[in-house]
């Protein structure tokens, strides 16, 4: 196999990797259940995920298996199965308590997930672009919303 193709799947792991860190930055900076770290793991394993299934169809070593194929929205199945119990991980209800948080860092690490989707597929100005929405919703929406008087909704700041 061609160890090119296998850089190619690396360098876009890293960029998701560090998309997926600028989203976590923020969440860390909020001192948020998962962080810099989780976040970049998960972009950069959602990516890593996608380029080997490319690689696997491309490898000419498995020829002898028959009628081997791929469904890439099978990847982003699996990617996205995987992802939903860190988020699950994230989200806590406080005892005696309607607040729930925890759930917009789980749709944080769901967005990295799709974010290392885009990078594996090399759709790296999309992915670019959808973390710069995520860090407006993150950090510009979440400014609005704070000087919006609450409505006395516990569950309205989930964080």
């Amino acid at each position: 196999m061609d160890w090119t193709l296998q850089l190619l799947v690396l360098r876009d792991a890293a960029l998701a990797m560090l998309l997926g860190g600028a989203v976590g930055f923020e969440r860390e900076l909020k001192n948020r259940p998962a962080g810099f770290r989780t976040h970049m793991l998960v972009g950069g394993a959602a990516a890593l995920l996608v380029g080997l299934g490319q690689l696997v169809i491309t490898d000419h070593r498995l020829d002898s298996v028959q009628h081997l194929t791929m469904d890439p929205l099978r990847l982003v199945e699996a990617v996205i199965a995987g992802v939903s119990f860190i988020g699950a991980g994230t989200i806590f209800a406080r005892r005696g308590s309607q607040v729930v948080v925890g759930i917009t860092t789980a749709a944080s690490i769901l967005m990295v997930a799709v974010i290392g989707v885009m990078c594996g597929f090399r759709y790296h100005l999309l992915a670019t672009l959808a973390t710069v929405l995520a860090l407006i919703v993150l950090t510009l929406i979440a400014w609005v919303e704070r000087r919006i008087p609450s409505n006395g909704d516990p569950g309205a700041k989930s964080g």
